[in-house]
């Protein structure tokens, strides 16, 4: 048996979740992570709307790479 990528992977279980519980159900879990974003950064959330949506999370990669160049540019 081939080896699935992760991309597959959760493709197929989007899927499969689709197929089982359909479209309603991801628009409630859609609305119950964007009352949960509001509550948590409702600070940002309006700044956010405007622009399209919230910023994407830096990965570990970016945050070290930040730090490696802040460390080089301070001594």
């Amino acid at each position: 048996m081939a080896e699935l990528s992760v991309e597959e992977m959760g493709r197929r279980g989007g899927l499969k979740t689709l197929s089982k519980y359909g479209t309603d159900h991801f628009r409630k879990i859609g609305r119950r992570g964007g009352q949960r974003t509001k509550e948590l950064h409702w600070d940002r959330f309006a700044e956010w709307g405007t622009r399209g949506g919230r910023p994407p999370k830096q990965c570990l990669q970016q945050v070290m790479e930040g730090k490696r160049s802040k460390d080089q540019k301070g001594g």
